[in-house]
């Protein structure tokens, strides 16, 4: 063996070995809903391997086949058309072209982010006792915020859930649109201000995962990471009183001192949280004095209909500040504005 090939033989088998430490989380993810996206990646990608492989194995073929010193080739100059070849490679191609578009609109309606979850994984389905654990998620310049309604209390840049319960996420920004993506639990959703999106996930294994921005948002995206942690039911209870034990409170105050930009922060926790903080941060209104976005349309919608609102100001259109009576009921950390 010539020198030559054996520097080749020996790249070739460098580039192997390190290929073999890759952790293709992509498809080989630890959440039964990028577990399904990853079937469908690959799915897509041998369904088009049909047409390109043929494709690619006939290029060669044919130009080794009809090179100019095959004298035993068929010359044939005034071939123009055959209905046989024409079915071959018009049918081949639509035929998975129709593939696809089954595959994908099913998988459209049964990945909707928006749709709770069905099943735990592909042996076990969702029973109607089991409550997912809701997770507020606000994307900050340049770091995530976690609130925890059920559990009150809150995180930043790091975020925790029990193995096998649904989790439902709501989603949005405080600033400019992010995206949310944790790629062992699900595909990446997007986070903008004034809106909100959500993502209905599960986690399989216990582990510790990493998430991050896939959306450029400014100078400090690239440390836009967080730490995303699978855990057993006992050790998620640990961790939230880990987090109750910091006694630090986020009211509105703190979360408009937390909301400055700011980069490479570290993981924070808070023992308690302000009602409803996480409504205010979608409708833009946890400064003092602000008025929410809801408001203003309930108060448009009012004025279009020309019917007046008891609750606001005539002639500001501001709301005003009117008590609840005390026998009214209150729904846990969903208090309305």
């Amino acid at each position: 063996m010539s020198i030559q090939k054996k520097l080749r033989a020996a790249g070739l088998l460098a580039l192997v070995s390190l290929l073999t430490g890759c952790n293709t989380v992509v498809l080989n993810p630890s959440g039964d809903v990028a577990a399904q996206q990853g079937h469908l990646i690959v799915i897509s990608t041998v369904l088009m391997l049909l047409i390109i492989v043929p494709v690619i194995a006939l290029t060669l073929l044919f130009a080794w086949r009809y090179r100019a010193s095959n004298k035993e080739a068929t010359y044939k100059p005034d071939w123009d058309h055959s209905t046989q070849l024409e079915l071959v490679i018009w049918a081949a191609p639509l035929l998975i072209i129709i593939a696809l578009g089954a595959i994908t609109w099913i998988s459209t309606h049964t990945l909707d982010p928006f749709r709770p979850l069905q099943r735990i994984d592909e042996n076990r389905p969702v029973t109607r006792d089991v409550q997912p654990l809701v997770v507020d998620v606000v994307a900050l310049d340049w770091k995530w915020l976690f609130i925890y309604p059920e559990q009150g209390i809150a995180t930043v840049n790091e975020v925790a859930a029990p193995v096998d319960r649904p989790i439902e996420f709501h989603i949005t920004a405080s600033s400019v649109m992010n995206s949310f993506y944790i790629p062992a639990l699900a595909g990446q959703i997007y986070a903008m201000p004034s809106m909100e999106t959500q993502l209905h996930a599960v986690i399989n294994k216990a582990g510790d995962y990493e998430g991050f921005s896939a959306n450029y948002s400014g100078a400090g995206f690239s440390h836009m990471h967080f730490r995303f942690h699978g855990l057993t039911q006992a050790d998620f209870d640990t961790w939230v009183q880990h987090a109750k034990a910091s006694g630090e409170p986020l009211d509105r105050a703190g979360y408009l001192a937390i909301e400055k930009p700011s980069q490479n922060d570290p993981v924070r926790y808070f023992g308690s949280v302000a009602p409803d903080l996480f409504g205010a941060v979608v409708n833009r209104c946890v400064a003092p004095g602000s008025m929410c976005i809801d408001q203003m349309m309930a108060l448009e919608n009012s004025k279009r209909l020309g019917v007046k609102d008891p609750n606001c100001d005539p002639v500001t259109g501001k709301p005003l500040n009117t008590a609840a009576p005390q026998s009214t009921p209150v729904p846990a950390n969903r208090e309305q504005q």
